[in-house]
């Protein structure tokens, strides 16, 4: 970790908010509410690295990453890339920012044309960024097919002739033609079965040796995100909770929501497993329309209080902790602590399966 602090930063993430409008009427659209996907986030990914986004469905991780990326603009907030605010970029300038910047998305089929060619899905971006045409064009989407497993002779294939890994590495290909600096994976690997996951994660860090790529990666799979990031942001309800280094927010979490997301996440020692203490949070998620004062986390906190209610906490480095491990709690998880066992307001739930009962 000492060598990714010494890194650059290529992109800043500085108090972005994305709020979408909810309207009402037929002729004349009155915005009754908003709906509040990102609501003051702050984060860095240095240059060389790959930083995990995690958090439950709504948390505003996509959001985020379609921020980042310029698909969708901010409500308010600075996003700088590589020192220059892409918020307030414009034709030349947005084009030229999106030929450093690509994006991999969840579904490998949703994400392709199904009526067009892969040569041709590939070849787009040589097209739009005026960097081959004709035969030039052909060779150059033919080596990448190459570099990311597939066939380069499947060239005049359709999306549909090809299975959902493949697919992906389609996607991978597209994305890595202008060799850009960053690419966000909004869960590229979601979508595959487990086998298939491997690979494509495999190759995604492989190509990151080779090229010197930077990655957001967006993952429901605790064990994904740990297996490839450096550091990791623990996302709820539009804010960041805790972000750190994987290795130390993995194995000391100090945000409760952070120990309760990480207790869920499925552990491959059988041993292990029937040892682990699976916490289950109380309540449902509020609802991003309307959400709660205070610390966002506190209605299904074991360890709020009253200031919890009325005062938003600090994303902050916390006593003894690194200088890189951040923690938007008043009350942080100390070491040793047990919610499942010490506090009322989370339940403690085996993770053994019932067996039935047999009959003498």
């Amino acid at each position: 970790m000492h060598a990714a602090a010494e890194r650059e930063t290529l992109v800043s993430v500085q108090g972005v908010v994305k709020h979408f409008p909810i309207k009402q009427g037929i002729v004349f659209k009155k915005e009754v509410a908003r709906v509040h996907a990102v609501d003051g986030v702050d984060l860095e990914v240095r240059s060389g690295e790959t930083v995990g986004i995690v958090g439950e469905s709504g948390s505003g991780k996509s959001t985020l990453a379609r921020c980042v990326t310029g698909l969708h603009p901010v409500t308010s907030g600075r996003i700088l890339f590589e020192g220059t605010d892409i918020t307030k970029l414009s034709g030349a300038g947005l084009k030229a920012f999106r030929k450093d910047v690509q994006m991999i998305f969840q579904d490998p089929y949703g994400s392709l044309n199904p009526r067009r060619r892969v040569g041709s899905i590939i070849g787009d971006p040589f097209a739009i960024h005026g960097l081959a045409s004709g035969a030039e064009r052909k060779k150059r989407v033919q080596e990448l097919m190459e570099l990311v497993g597939l066939n380069p002779e499947h060239y005049n294939r359709f999306p549909a002739e090809f299975s959902g890994g493949q697919r992906q590495r389609i996607g991978v290909a597209r994305a890595l033609a202008v060799r850009p600096k960053l690419i966000v994976c909004d869960e590229p690997v979601s979508a595959l079965d487990v086998s298939i996951q491997a690979q494509v994660i495999n190759l995604l860090k492989d190509l990151q040796r080779e090229f010197g790529l930077t990655y957001i990666f967006i993952a429901h799979d605790l064990s994904v995100v740990r297996y490839v990031s450096d550091r990791v942001g623990v996302m709820y309800l539009g804010r960041i909770g805790e972000a750190a280094a994987a290795g130390d927010l993995y194995e000391r979490p100090r945000h409760p929501y952070s120990a309760a997301l990480l207790s869920a996440a499925s552990i491959a020692d059988p041993d292990e497993a029937e040892r682990a203490e699976r916490i289950v949070l109380i309540g449902d998620v509020p609802s991003p329309i309307d959400p709660p004062s205070g610390c966002r986390f506190h209605p299904r906190c074991p360890k709020a209080e009253e200031r919890c209610t009325v005062d938003e906490p600090e994303l902050e480095v916390k006593e003894g902790d690194a200088a890189d491990h951040l923690t938007a709690c008043h009350f942080p998880v100390e070491p040793g602590e047990n919610l499942a066992r010490e506090h009322a307001g989370i339940r403690q739930e085996s993770t053994e399966p019932e067996l039935p009962e047999v009959e003498q």
